[in-house]
């Protein structure tokens, strides 16, 4: 460590998981922003192009909620160095598979490929911040990094329709999915834990673990995170971790849509062009962006004002979740001109961002270090459950149907309601089965 003046190192280490999370993110909405070129290519039908993609994205969504069970508990083992980096190796070979496609199973199985190895960003992003971050800062920091599934969602719009209009859509996913090969640079040169890190002062070391129940978590001879094993059973035996849980699997899947769907929304609703949708596209995910670094802002904001840390996070994820629901009016604001549409989506995304944000800290809040990896990863797989079952229930079957008798714009204003009325019901029942989030001990 380095002589006992404060240092800044740990937002370094946000810079990297911000890096690592937007990469993230860029590969997994190359796709949607490539279907009318996959449509053409593979000569599918309005229907069948429907169809498809809706299979294409469960195959992901399945795969990855398999993948979030089981990265969490590798990350947990392995520990946030190595597990990231295999993480990021392999998804982003995943991604760039996916120009090997000839066809729908093939695209398929590199989705099944991406999201089982994707899987391992979370647990691992919100294990660093456990590990660098004392829990004022964490929902901040958790803001920060989150912020970057926004912008690699803006990167993704202003370059993938240019790339494959230039050289095809397959060089859109080597050129994206290759970016992750320079994080993984970055990230062996820059990162190791606090105990251990050169570049750390001691005195922001102890900054870091100055919580009550930090030092506890810490081996007492190394100082580094205690990484003893607790099963899913014990954990799965806490309110907590149903509350976590039960929160992902009802939110989760309104971001996903956002993502996978909205290029297609802004395409049918107000039949733009493949390139003229990149900006409005982009403008939503800008707006999220500051959503999610202002929603980590605020409980810590009122922390720091004397707030306890439970009453903090959900005073400020109530407020968020009442932020989406002017989203069920988005197409009749879009009726008078479609940037009303466009802003009041955004305020959705971005108030989604914020509860995200605050959902994943709320991991750090109640569990300590050792668990945060399973515990993430426990809610990342109910959260791809809901993914799954919305796709199924809703995509593959309501806007099928929709899409046949030539009324999309129904479907989604059904599905915009669904999206305003996921964040109360989730927080009322978090509010149910932890109205202080008190924390757990893991003996």
């Amino acid at each position: 460590m380095k002589e006992n003046k404060m240092s800044n190192y740990r937002w370094t280490i946000c810079a990297l998981v911000f890096f690592a999370t937007t990469v993230n993110y860029l590969d997994r909405a190359v796709i949607s922003l490539l279907k009318p070129y996959l449509a053409a290519a593979f000569n599918w039908d309005k229907v069948q192009e429907v169809e498809n993609y809706a299979d294409i994205e469960l195959a992901f969504k399945i795969s990855y909620a398999l993948g979030m069970l089981f990265a969490g508990r590798v990350i947990d083992k392995l520990g946030t160095k190595i597990g990231y980096a295999i993480a990021t190796t392999l998804w982003s070979i995943a991604a760039v598979c996916h120009a090997l496609a000839t066809g729908t199973a093939g695209f398929a199985l590199a989705r099944v490929f991406l999201g089982i190895t994707e899987a391992g960003n979370f647990p691992s992003a919100i294990k660093a911040t456990a590990e660098w971050f004392p829990k004022k800062e964490r929902a901040f920091a958790t803001g920060i990094f989150n912020s970057g599934s926004n912008i690699g969602a803006i990167i993704a719009p202003l370059s993938v329709p240019f790339i494959a209009e230039k050289w095809g859509w397959q060089w859109a996913f080597i050129l994206t999915g290759a970016i992750g090969f320079i994080w993984l640079a970055l990230w062996f040169i820059l990162y190791e834990v606090p105990a251990k890190h050169k570049l750390l002062s001691k005195a922001e070391f102890d900054y870091i673990h100055a919580d009550k129940e930090a030092s506890a978590d810490l081996n007492a001879e190394t100082g580094e995170p205690e990484t003893a094993k607790v099963s899913w059973f014990r954990l799965l035996s806490f309110k907590q971790t149903w509350a976590f849980a039960i929160g992902k699997l009802l939110t989760d899947p309104i971001w996903w849509f956002y993502l996978f769907w909205l290029p297609d929304f802004l395409k049918k609703q107000y039949h733009l062009s493949n390139t003229d949708l990149a900006f409005p596209t982009a403008v939503v995910y800008i707006i999220s962006s500051l959503g999610s670094v202002g929603g980590g802002y605020l409980p810590m904001k009122l922390i720091n004002s004397g707030w306890q840390v439970f009453k903090a996070r959900k005073t400020s994820m109530l407020i968020y979740a009442f932020c989406v629901i002017p989203i069920v009016f988005a197409q009749i604001a879009g009726s008078v001109n479609m940037w009303l549409a466009v802003l009041v989506i955004g305020l959705a995304a971005a108030a989604h961002q914020a509860w995200s944000a605050n959902i994943f800290t709320t991991v750090s809040d109640m569990f300590p270090k050792r668990a945060t990896g399973s515990v993430t990863g426990i809610g990342g797989m109910f959260g791809g459950l809901g993914g799954i079952l919305l796709t199924a229930l809703v995509q593959k079957g309501m806007f099928k149907y929709y899409e046949s008798i030539n009324d999309i714009q129904t479907g989604y204003y059904i599905m915009f309601f669904i999206c305003g009325a996921a964040y109360l019901l989730a927080w009322l029942i978090m509010h149910f089965l932890v109205p202080r989030m008190k924390p757990i001990t893991l003996n």
